[in-house]
Protein backbone atom coordinates (compact mmCIF):
# COMPACT_ATOMS: atom_id res chain seq x y z
CA UNK A 1 0.00 0.00 0.00
CA UNK A 2 1.34 3.65 -0.57
CA UNK A 3 -0.54 5.07 2.13
CA UNK A 4 1.69 6.48 5.02
CA UNK A 5 0.93 5.35 8.42
CA UNK A 6 3.88 7.59 9.91
CA UNK A 7 2.40 10.28 12.16
CA UNK A 8 4.86 13.53 12.62
CA UNK A 9 4.20 15.10 16.25
CA UNK A 10 7.11 16.17 16.18
CA UNK A 11 6.21 18.93 13.40
CA UNK A 12 9.93 17.82 11.91
CA UNK A 13 8.44 19.35 8.70
CA UNK A 14 8.24 23.16 9.60
CA UNK A 15 12.22 23.34 8.79
CA UNK A 16 11.77 22.83 5.47
CA UNK A 17 9.51 26.33 4.79
CA UNK A 18 12.48 27.57 6.73
CA UNK A 19 14.87 30.31 4.98
CA UNK A 20 18.06 29.36 4.42
CA UNK A 21 21.32 31.03 3.37
CA UNK A 22 23.25 30.41 -0.10
CA UNK A 23 26.63 28.42 -0.40
CA UNK A 24 29.96 30.56 -1.57
CA UNK A 25 31.16 26.89 -2.94
CA UNK A 26 29.90 23.82 -3.52
CA UNK A 27 30.22 21.49 -0.44
CA UNK A 28 31.23 17.43 -0.36
CA UNK A 29 28.65 14.86 0.57
CA UNK A 30 29.51 12.13 2.81
CA UNK A 31 28.62 8.92 0.73
CA UNK A 32 27.00 5.32 1.97
CA UNK A 33 26.36 2.60 -0.19
CA UNK A 34 27.52 2.21 -3.57
CA UNK A 35 26.78 5.00 -6.36
CA UNK A 36 26.19 3.41 -9.44
CA UNK A 37 29.38 3.86 -11.72
CA UNK A 38 27.44 5.45 -14.68
CA UNK A 39 25.63 7.81 -12.66
CA UNK A 40 27.55 10.95 -13.11
CA UNK A 41 25.55 14.06 -13.98
CA UNK A 42 23.91 16.93 -11.71
CA UNK A 43 20.42 16.87 -10.77
CA UNK A 44 19.20 19.93 -10.73
CA UNK A 45 16.63 21.33 -8.19
CA UNK A 46 14.16 24.65 -7.64
CA UNK A 47 12.21 25.71 -4.97
CA UNK A 48 12.00 28.74 -2.36
CA UNK A 49 14.57 29.45 -0.16
CA UNK A 50 14.22 33.19 1.23
CA UNK A 51 10.68 32.90 3.07
CA UNK A 52 10.64 36.53 4.53
CA UNK A 53 12.96 39.99 3.35
CA UNK A 54 13.63 41.79 6.70
CA UNK A 55 10.40 41.65 8.95
CA UNK A 56 8.03 41.22 5.77
CA UNK A 57 6.72 37.60 5.54
CA UNK A 58 5.94 35.64 2.56
CA UNK A 59 2.61 34.44 2.85
CA UNK A 60 2.27 31.18 0.34
CA UNK A 61 4.45 28.25 -0.51
CA UNK A 62 4.98 29.83 -3.86
CA UNK A 63 6.53 33.05 -3.01
CA UNK A 64 9.45 32.31 -1.48
CA UNK A 65 12.20 33.49 -3.90
CA UNK A 66 14.24 31.17 -6.14
CA UNK A 67 16.85 28.78 -4.86
CA UNK A 68 18.61 26.74 -7.04
CA UNK A 69 20.40 23.45 -5.95
CA UNK A 70 22.51 21.09 -7.77
CA UNK A 71 24.31 17.70 -6.38
CA UNK A 72 27.06 16.91 -8.79
CA UNK A 73 27.97 13.19 -8.93
CA UNK A 74 31.26 11.69 -10.40
CA UNK A 75 33.07 8.97 -9.47
CA UNK A 76 31.08 7.73 -7.02
CA UNK A 77 31.86 11.38 -5.52
CA UNK A 78 29.15 13.79 -4.52
CA UNK A 79 29.06 17.78 -3.74
CA UNK A 80 25.77 19.97 -3.11
CA UNK A 81 25.87 23.81 -4.19
CA UNK A 82 23.19 26.18 -4.01
CA UNK A 83 22.54 29.36 -5.02
CA UNK A 84 19.72 32.47 -5.00
CA UNK A 85 18.56 32.96 -8.86
CA UNK A 86 19.20 36.54 -9.44
CA UNK A 87 15.89 37.57 -11.18
CA UNK A 88 14.35 41.14 -10.27
CA UNK A 89 12.18 40.46 -7.16
CA UNK A 90 15.23 39.21 -5.40
CA UNK A 91 17.55 41.32 -6.35
CA UNK A 92 15.21 44.66 -5.96
CA UNK A 93 14.20 42.91 -2.77
CA UNK A 94 17.46 42.76 -1.51
CA UNK A 95 18.55 46.40 -2.25
CA UNK A 96 15.55 47.84 -1.18
CA UNK A 97 15.43 45.52 1.98
CA UNK A 98 11.81 45.22 1.76
CA UNK A 99 8.99 42.77 -0.58
CA UNK A 100 9.20 45.23 -4.11
CA UNK A 101 7.24 42.91 -6.32
CA UNK A 102 4.16 40.85 -5.66
CA UNK A 103 4.19 37.38 -5.46
CA UNK A 104 1.89 34.45 -5.46
CA UNK A 105 -0.09 35.12 -2.56
CA UNK A 106 1.84 38.19 -0.70
CA UNK A 107 1.19 41.37 -1.99
CA UNK A 108 4.12 44.30 -2.61
CA UNK A 109 3.15 47.57 -1.62
CA UNK A 110 4.40 51.05 -2.90
CA UNK A 111 8.04 52.24 -0.64
CA UNK A 112 6.23 54.03 2.33
CA UNK A 113 9.52 56.56 2.27
CA UNK A 114 8.37 58.31 -1.02
CA UNK A 115 5.84 60.80 -1.33
CA UNK A 116 2.54 60.74 -1.56
CA UNK A 117 2.71 61.79 -5.65
CA UNK A 118 5.11 58.58 -6.37
CA UNK A 119 2.70 56.27 -4.23
CA UNK A 120 -0.10 57.15 -6.01
CA UNK A 121 1.63 56.92 -9.54
CA UNK A 122 2.79 53.68 -8.89
CA UNK A 123 -0.59 52.59 -7.96
CA UNK A 124 -1.31 53.57 -11.09
CA UNK A 125 0.85 51.46 -13.49
CA UNK A 126 -1.20 48.62 -13.25
CA UNK A 127 0.65 45.11 -12.57
CA UNK A 128 4.51 44.24 -12.28
CA UNK A 129 4.72 40.77 -13.14
CA UNK A 130 6.93 38.41 -10.88
CA UNK A 131 9.90 36.77 -12.03
CA UNK A 132 10.72 34.46 -9.13
CA UNK A 133 11.06 31.39 -10.99
CA UNK A 134 10.75 28.88 -8.42
CA UNK A 135 8.74 26.51 -10.14
CA UNK A 136 11.22 23.95 -12.29
CA UNK A 137 13.99 23.65 -14.55
CA UNK A 138 14.18 22.84 -18.71
CA UNK A 139 15.87 23.04 -21.37
CA UNK A 140 15.26 24.88 -24.49
CA UNK A 141 18.28 24.19 -27.16
CA UNK A 142 21.19 24.17 -25.52
CA UNK A 143 20.38 26.50 -22.62
CA UNK A 144 18.57 25.85 -19.50
CA UNK A 145 15.79 28.10 -17.88
CA UNK A 146 14.26 28.31 -14.43
CA UNK A 147 10.58 28.96 -14.71
CA UNK A 148 7.36 29.82 -12.78
CA UNK A 149 3.94 30.35 -14.60
CA UNK A 150 4.71 33.98 -15.83
CA UNK A 151 5.80 34.98 -19.11
CA UNK A 152 9.18 35.36 -17.82
CA UNK A 153 11.77 32.98 -17.69
CA UNK A 154 15.47 32.89 -16.08
CA UNK A 155 18.48 31.50 -18.14
CA UNK A 156 20.86 29.95 -16.10
CA UNK A 157 23.98 28.12 -16.13
CA UNK A 158 23.51 24.73 -15.11
CA UNK A 159 27.17 24.11 -13.98
CA UNK A 160 28.10 27.31 -11.89
CA UNK A 161 24.64 28.66 -11.37
CA UNK A 162 24.69 31.93 -12.09
CA UNK A 163 21.61 34.04 -13.34
CA UNK A 164 22.43 35.09 -17.33
CA UNK A 165 19.31 36.50 -18.00
CA UNK A 166 15.62 37.02 -17.55
CA UNK A 167 13.67 36.02 -21.06
CA UNK A 168 9.90 37.54 -21.57
CA UNK A 169 8.14 35.15 -23.49
CA UNK A 170 5.69 37.85 -24.64
CA UNK A 171 8.57 39.74 -26.91
CA UNK A 172 8.10 36.00 -29.13
CA UNK A 173 4.63 34.54 -28.56
CA UNK A 174 0.96 35.64 -28.24
CA UNK A 175 0.58 34.18 -24.05
CA UNK A 176 0.04 35.92 -21.07
CA UNK A 177 2.43 32.95 -19.63
CA UNK A 178 3.01 29.42 -19.82
CA UNK A 179 3.52 26.68 -17.55
CA UNK A 180 6.12 25.65 -15.37
CA UNK A 181 5.86 21.66 -17.40
CA UNK A 182 6.33 21.62 -21.08
CA UNK A 183 6.85 18.59 -23.06
CA UNK A 184 10.35 17.87 -25.02
CA UNK A 185 10.03 15.47 -28.03
CA UNK A 186 13.54 13.55 -28.57
CA UNK A 187 15.00 16.01 -30.62
CA UNK A 188 14.78 18.72 -28.44
CA UNK A 189 11.27 20.17 -29.79
CA UNK A 190 9.76 21.76 -26.65
CA UNK A 191 5.84 22.24 -26.71
CA UNK A 192 3.97 24.66 -24.11
CA UNK A 193 0.51 26.13 -23.19
CA UNK A 194 -0.64 29.10 -21.60
CA UNK A 195 -3.69 31.28 -22.49
CA UNK A 196 -4.08 34.29 -24.21
CA UNK A 197 -6.35 37.21 -25.97
CA UNK A 198 -8.04 36.22 -28.96
CA UNK A 199 -10.03 38.41 -31.67
CA UNK A 200 -12.35 40.59 -29.87
CA UNK A 201 -10.83 40.27 -27.03
CA UNK A 202 -12.28 36.74 -26.56
CA UNK A 203 -10.16 34.21 -24.47
CA UNK A 204 -8.18 31.32 -25.57
CA UNK A 205 -5.42 28.68 -24.87
CA UNK A 206 -2.14 28.54 -27.13
CA UNK A 207 -0.16 25.19 -27.36
CA UNK A 208 3.11 26.73 -28.39
CA UNK A 209 6.38 25.12 -30.40
CA UNK A 210 9.86 26.12 -29.82
CA UNK A 211 12.03 24.27 -32.21
CA UNK A 212 15.04 22.25 -31.66
CA UNK A 213 18.79 23.48 -31.37
CA UNK A 214 19.52 25.47 -34.09
CA UNK A 215 22.61 24.64 -36.73
CA UNK A 216 23.08 27.91 -36.69
CA UNK A 217 23.19 28.18 -33.10
CA UNK A 218 21.20 30.88 -32.97
CA UNK A 219 18.20 31.01 -30.42
CA UNK A 220 15.63 28.77 -30.72
CA UNK A 221 13.12 31.06 -28.40
CA UNK A 222 13.21 33.55 -31.34
CA UNK A 223 11.87 31.20 -33.79
CA UNK A 224 9.08 29.70 -31.81
CA UNK A 225 5.43 29.93 -32.42
CA UNK A 226 1.68 29.47 -31.92
CA UNK A 227 0.74 25.58 -33.15
CA UNK A 228 -2.61 25.50 -31.94
CA UNK A 229 -5.50 27.11 -30.36
CA UNK A 230 -8.28 26.08 -27.73
CA UNK A 231 -11.06 28.03 -26.84
CA UNK A 232 -12.26 28.65 -23.34
CA UNK A 233 -15.39 28.22 -21.55
CA UNK A 234 -15.93 31.50 -20.40
CA UNK A 235 -14.90 34.68 -22.11
CA UNK A 236 -13.13 36.62 -19.59
CA UNK A 237 -11.91 33.73 -16.87
CA UNK A 238 -9.34 31.44 -18.28
CA UNK A 239 -8.69 28.42 -16.41
CA UNK A 240 -5.94 27.71 -14.01
CA UNK A 241 -3.16 25.50 -15.94
CA UNK A 242 -0.49 23.83 -15.11
CA UNK A 243 -0.10 20.78 -17.46
CA UNK A 244 -0.82 19.45 -20.12
CA UNK A 245 -0.94 15.83 -22.01
CA UNK A 246 0.66 14.64 -25.08
CA UNK A 247 0.70 11.65 -27.30
CA UNK A 248 2.49 10.86 -30.68
CA UNK A 249 0.01 12.92 -32.43
CA UNK A 250 -2.73 14.59 -30.10
CA UNK A 251 -2.72 17.19 -27.36
CA UNK A 252 -4.60 17.33 -24.14
CA UNK A 253 -6.21 20.07 -22.45
CA UNK A 254 -7.70 19.49 -19.12
CA UNK A 255 -9.81 22.69 -18.40
CA UNK A 256 -10.73 23.11 -14.68
CA UNK A 257 -13.07 24.90 -12.90
CA UNK A 258 -10.73 26.80 -10.66
CA UNK A 259 -10.08 30.43 -12.57
CA UNK A 260 -8.57 33.24 -13.01
CA UNK A 261 -11.20 36.12 -12.76
CA UNK A 262 -9.28 38.73 -15.17
CA UNK A 263 -11.33 41.97 -14.58
CA UNK A 264 -10.71 41.50 -10.69
CA UNK A 265 -6.85 40.92 -12.05
CA UNK A 266 -6.65 44.00 -13.96
CA UNK A 267 -9.13 46.53 -11.81
CA UNK A 268 -8.02 45.35 -7.91
CA UNK A 269 -4.42 45.06 -8.79
CA UNK A 270 -4.40 48.98 -9.76
CA UNK A 271 -5.88 50.05 -6.18
CA UNK A 272 -5.25 48.20 -2.77
CA UNK A 273 -2.64 45.57 -2.59
CA UNK A 274 -4.23 42.41 -3.91
CA UNK A 275 -1.98 39.14 -4.92
CA UNK A 276 -2.44 36.36 -7.49
CA UNK A 277 -4.55 34.79 -5.35
CA UNK A 278 -7.00 36.98 -4.79
CA UNK A 279 -7.73 36.49 -8.61
CA UNK A 280 -9.07 32.90 -8.46
CA UNK A 281 -12.48 31.66 -8.02
CA UNK A 282 -14.16 28.39 -8.68
CA UNK A 283 -17.41 27.96 -10.96
CA UNK A 284 -19.05 25.69 -9.08
CA UNK A 285 -21.34 24.91 -12.22
CA UNK A 286 -19.14 24.12 -15.07
CA UNK A 287 -17.23 20.63 -13.83
CA UNK A 288 -14.28 19.97 -15.69
CA UNK A 289 -13.89 19.57 -19.92
CA UNK A 290 -11.50 17.24 -21.56
CA UNK A 291 -10.06 18.90 -25.08
CA UNK A 292 -8.30 17.17 -27.92
CA UNK A 293 -6.04 18.76 -30.66
CA UNK A 294 -4.01 17.17 -33.50
CA UNK A 295 -0.06 17.94 -33.10
CA UNK A 296 1.03 17.69 -36.82
CA UNK A 297 -1.38 19.82 -38.22
CA UNK A 298 -2.22 21.35 -35.21
CA UNK A 299 -5.96 21.55 -35.44
CA UNK A 300 -9.02 21.82 -32.52
CA UNK A 301 -10.63 18.94 -32.30
CA UNK A 302 -14.65 19.68 -31.40
CA UNK A 303 -15.65 16.61 -29.37
CA UNK A 304 -17.04 17.90 -26.15
CA UNK A 305 -15.84 16.08 -23.56
CA UNK A 306 -17.35 16.77 -19.85
CA UNK A 307 -17.17 14.97 -16.52
CA UNK A 308 -17.52 16.42 -12.61
CA UNK A 309 -15.45 18.66 -11.22
CA UNK A 310 -11.76 18.43 -9.96
CA UNK A 311 -8.79 20.07 -9.40
CA UNK A 312 -5.70 19.10 -11.63
CA UNK A 313 -1.83 20.09 -11.24
CA UNK A 314 -0.24 17.24 -12.91
CA UNK A 315 -0.60 14.55 -16.07
CA UNK A 316 1.04 11.89 -15.38
CA UNK A 317 0.92 10.40 -18.80
CA UNK A 318 -1.37 9.97 -21.84
CA UNK A 319 -1.35 7.89 -24.93
CA UNK A 320 -3.32 6.64 -28.26
CA UNK A 321 -4.60 3.44 -27.98
CA UNK A 322 -7.26 1.48 -30.48
CA UNK A 323 -8.89 4.43 -31.46
CA UNK A 324 -8.53 5.88 -28.08
CA UNK A 325 -6.64 8.13 -25.32
CA UNK A 326 -5.65 7.28 -22.12
CA UNK A 327 -5.03 10.09 -20.12
CA UNK A 328 -3.57 9.61 -16.21
CA UNK A 329 -3.73 12.52 -14.15
CA UNK A 330 -3.15 12.97 -10.36
CA UNK A 331 -6.28 14.90 -9.79
CA UNK A 332 -8.16 16.46 -6.27
CA UNK A 333 -11.97 16.15 -6.08
CA UNK A 334 -14.73 19.14 -6.43
CA UNK A 335 -13.90 22.66 -7.37
CA UNK A 336 -12.98 24.65 -4.29
CA UNK A 337 -9.01 25.22 -5.06
CA UNK A 338 -6.12 23.24 -3.67
CA UNK A 339 -3.96 25.78 -3.58
CA UNK A 340 -5.92 27.78 -0.64
CA UNK A 341 -4.55 24.88 1.36
CA UNK A 342 -0.76 25.59 0.81
CA UNK A 343 -0.42 29.10 2.54
CA UNK A 344 2.55 28.83 4.62
CA UNK A 345 0.57 29.41 7.95
CA UNK A 346 -1.30 25.88 7.15
CA UNK A 347 1.79 23.64 6.48
CA UNK A 348 3.50 25.40 9.70
CA UNK A 349 1.47 24.35 11.97
CA UNK A 350 1.46 21.56 14.57
CA UNK A 351 0.85 17.97 13.04
CA UNK A 352 -2.96 17.98 14.80
CA UNK A 353 -3.97 21.06 13.17
CA UNK A 354 -2.29 20.23 10.18
CA UNK A 355 -3.88 17.27 9.86
CA UNK A 356 -7.74 19.16 11.00
CA UNK A 357 -7.21 21.18 7.98
CA UNK A 358 -6.54 18.84 5.35
CA UNK A 359 -9.73 17.10 6.38
CA UNK A 360 -11.77 19.81 4.58
CA UNK A 361 -9.55 20.24 1.55
CA UNK A 362 -10.15 18.39 -1.71
CA UNK A 363 -9.27 14.93 -1.92
CA UNK A 364 -6.46 13.34 -4.33
CA UNK A 365 -7.06 10.51 -6.07
CA UNK A 366 -5.42 9.06 -9.10
CA UNK A 367 -7.59 8.76 -12.27
CA UNK A 368 -7.65 7.37 -15.53
CA UNK A 369 -10.05 8.70 -18.26
CA UNK A 370 -10.07 7.60 -21.54
CA UNK A 371 -11.28 9.25 -24.67
CA UNK A 372 -12.98 8.02 -27.37
CA UNK A 373 -11.24 9.44 -31.03
CA UNK A 374 -14.51 8.18 -33.02
CA UNK A 375 -17.66 9.45 -31.88
CA UNK A 376 -21.07 8.88 -33.42
CA UNK A 377 -24.57 11.05 -32.17
CA UNK A 378 -26.61 7.79 -32.40
CA UNK A 379 -24.61 5.92 -30.22
CA UNK A 380 -26.80 7.53 -27.36
CA UNK A 381 -26.42 5.91 -23.53
CA UNK A 382 -23.98 3.33 -24.56
CA UNK A 383 -20.19 3.43 -23.49
CA UNK A 384 -18.10 4.24 -25.95
CA UNK A 385 -14.99 2.45 -24.65
CA UNK A 386 -13.93 -1.10 -25.57
CA UNK A 387 -10.45 -1.25 -24.08
CA UNK A 388 -10.50 -4.29 -22.22
CA UNK A 389 -7.98 -3.25 -19.59
CA UNK A 390 -10.23 -0.15 -17.97
CA UNK A 391 -13.52 0.10 -16.40
CA UNK A 392 -13.06 4.08 -17.52
CA UNK A 393 -16.03 5.05 -19.38
CA UNK A 394 -17.42 7.42 -21.70
CA UNK A 395 -21.28 7.64 -22.62
CA UNK A 396 -22.95 10.01 -25.01
CA UNK A 397 -25.50 12.16 -23.61
CA UNK A 398 -28.57 13.91 -25.38
CA UNK A 399 -27.26 17.17 -25.76
CA UNK A 400 -23.87 15.98 -27.81
CA UNK A 401 -21.40 15.78 -24.87
CA UNK A 402 -19.33 12.55 -23.82
CA UNK A 403 -19.76 12.31 -20.33
CA UNK A 404 -16.24 10.53 -18.97
CA UNK A 405 -16.30 8.37 -15.71
CA UNK A 406 -12.72 7.32 -14.83
CA UNK A 407 -10.71 4.51 -13.60
CA UNK A 408 -9.63 5.09 -10.06
CA UNK A 409 -5.66 3.84 -10.30
CA UNK A 410 -4.74 4.84 -6.50
CA UNK A 411 -6.99 6.11 -3.74
CA UNK A 412 -6.13 7.02 -0.26
CA UNK A 413 -7.98 9.59 2.33
CA UNK A 414 -6.03 12.63 2.66
CA UNK A 415 -2.52 10.42 0.77
CA UNK A 416 -1.86 11.98 -2.12
CA UNK A 417 0.41 10.54 -5.19
CA UNK A 418 1.34 14.29 -6.93
CA UNK A 419 4.74 15.48 -8.15
CA UNK A 420 4.19 11.94 -10.71
CA UNK A 421 7.30 11.06 -12.74
CA UNK A 422 7.90 8.28 -15.64
CA UNK A 423 10.25 6.70 -17.71
CA UNK A 424 9.73 9.85 -19.89
CA UNK A 425 12.72 9.78 -22.54
CA UNK A 426 11.36 6.19 -23.41
CA UNK A 427 7.62 6.15 -22.42
CA UNK A 428 6.49 9.85 -22.85
CA UNK A 429 2.89 9.55 -24.98
CA UNK A 430 3.39 5.67 -24.94
CA UNK A 431 1.52 2.92 -23.16
CA UNK A 432 3.35 2.56 -20.32
CA UNK A 433 3.18 0.39 -16.94
CA UNK A 434 5.17 2.96 -13.82
CA UNK A 435 4.70 6.26 -12.13
CA UNK A 436 6.39 7.13 -9.52
CA UNK A 437 5.76 10.43 -7.21
CA UNK A 438 5.87 12.03 -4.00
CA UNK A 439 3.84 10.76 -1.40
CA UNK A 440 1.86 13.67 0.19
CA UNK A 441 0.05 12.92 3.64
CA UNK A 442 -2.26 15.70 5.02
CA UNK A 443 -0.13 17.85 2.42
CA UNK A 444 3.23 16.98 4.40
CA UNK A 445 5.48 15.13 1.96
CA UNK A 446 6.38 11.88 3.54
CA UNK A 447 7.66 9.10 1.30
CA UNK A 448 8.23 8.09 -1.76
CA UNK A 449 5.89 5.68 -4.48
CA UNK A 450 5.84 3.69 -7.20
CA UNK A 451 2.53 2.76 -8.70
CA UNK A 452 1.52 -0.10 -11.42
CA UNK A 453 -0.82 1.78 -13.24
CA UNK A 454 -1.97 -2.02 -14.84
CA UNK A 455 -2.42 -3.96 -12.05
CA UNK A 456 -2.52 -0.82 -9.55
CA UNK A 457 -0.23 -2.34 -7.23
CA UNK A 458 2.21 -0.21 -4.92
CA UNK A 459 5.55 0.21 -3.62
CA UNK A 460 6.66 2.37 -1.04
CA UNK A 461 10.23 4.13 0.62
CA UNK A 462 9.50 5.96 4.02
CA UNK A 463 11.45 6.59 7.39
CA UNK A 464 10.52 8.07 10.36
CA UNK A 465 10.73 12.07 10.33
CA UNK A 466 11.97 11.89 6.58
CA UNK A 467 10.50 14.55 4.75
CA UNK A 468 11.38 13.55 0.79
CA UNK A 469 10.98 15.95 -2.61
CA UNK A 470 10.01 14.60 -6.38
CA UNK A 471 11.80 11.34 -7.52
CA UNK A 472 13.02 12.16 -10.67
CA UNK A 473 13.76 8.83 -12.84
CA UNK A 474 17.49 8.57 -14.60
CA UNK A 475 17.34 4.97 -16.39
CA UNK A 476 20.46 2.68 -16.61
CA UNK A 477 22.66 2.87 -20.03
CA UNK A 478 21.78 -1.17 -20.72
CA UNK A 479 18.16 -0.54 -19.54
CA UNK A 480 15.91 -3.54 -20.91
CA UNK A 481 12.91 -3.13 -18.96
CA UNK A 482 10.54 0.03 -18.11
CA UNK A 483 11.43 0.76 -14.45
CA UNK A 484 15.78 -0.41 -15.06
CA UNK A 485 16.82 2.69 -13.47
CA UNK A 486 17.57 4.82 -10.68
CA UNK A 487 15.16 7.37 -8.80
CA UNK A 488 16.64 10.33 -6.80
CA UNK A 489 15.34 12.84 -4.42
CA UNK A 490 16.26 15.26 -1.81
CA UNK A 491 15.26 14.41 1.71
CA UNK A 492 15.72 16.37 4.63
CA UNK A 493 15.71 14.45 8.12
CA UNK A 494 15.20 17.73 10.63
CA UNK A 495 15.43 15.96 13.77
CA UNK A 496 18.79 14.81 13.35
CA UNK A 497 22.23 16.74 14.31
CA UNK A 498 24.71 16.09 11.95
CA UNK A 499 24.01 16.25 8.16
CA UNK A 500 20.08 16.73 8.03
CA UNK A 501 20.00 16.56 4.53
CA UNK A 502 20.90 14.19 1.99
CA UNK A 503 20.54 13.01 -1.75
CA UNK A 504 18.78 9.76 -1.88
CA UNK A 505 19.51 6.84 -4.55
CA UNK A 506 16.75 4.39 -4.90
CA UNK A 507 16.74 1.31 -6.76
CA UNK A 508 13.55 2.11 -9.71
CA UNK A 509 12.01 -1.06 -10.05
CA UNK A 510 11.69 -1.93 -5.93
CA UNK A 511 12.31 1.35 -4.29
CA UNK A 512 15.38 -0.63 -2.62
CA UNK A 513 17.72 2.03 -1.10
CA UNK A 514 21.35 2.29 -3.12
CA UNK A 515 23.00 4.77 -1.89
CA UNK A 516 22.83 8.25 -0.03
CA UNK A 517 25.40 11.22 -0.57
CA UNK A 518 24.38 13.51 3.18
CA UNK A 519 25.07 17.23 3.98
CA UNK A 520 25.69 19.11 6.63
CA UNK A 521 23.34 22.02 5.71
CA UNK A 522 19.52 21.90 6.06
CA UNK A 523 17.59 22.07 2.17
CA UNK A 524 14.34 23.70 2.23
CA UNK A 525 11.56 22.69 0.01
CA UNK A 526 11.83 21.96 -3.55
CA UNK A 527 9.40 21.71 -6.41
CA UNK A 528 10.96 20.49 -9.46
CA UNK A 529 13.66 19.53 -11.53
CA UNK A 530 15.84 17.32 -13.67
CA UNK A 531 18.97 15.64 -14.41
CA UNK A 532 21.33 16.69 -16.26
CA UNK A 533 23.88 13.72 -17.61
Amino acid sequence: MSISDLEHPAGGYKKIFESCDELAEPIPAHVSGKIPAWLTGSLLRVGPGLFEIGDEPFYHIFDGQALIHKFDLKDGHVTYYRRFIRTDAYVRAMTEKRIVITEFGTAAYPDPCKNIFSRFFTYFQGIEVTDNCLVNIYPIGEDFYACTETNYITKVDPDTLETIKKVDLCNYLSVNGVTAHPHTEPDGTVYNIGNCFGKNMSLAYNIVKIPPPQDDKSDPIEKSKVLVQFPSSERFKPSYVHSFGMTENYFVFVETPVKINLLKFLTSWSIRGTNYMDCFESNDKMGTWFHLATKNPGEYIDHKFRTSAFNLFHHINCYEDQGFIVVDLCTWKGHDFVYNYLYLANVRQNWEEVKKAAMSAPQPEVRRYVLPLDIHREEQGKNLVSLPYTTATAVMCSDGNVWLEPEVLFSGPRQAFEFPQINYKKYCGKNYTFAYGLGLNHFIPDRICKLNVKSKETWIWQEPDAYPSEPLFVQSPDAKDEDDGVLMSIVVKPGVTQRPAFLLILNATDLTEIARAEVDVMIPVTLHGMYKP
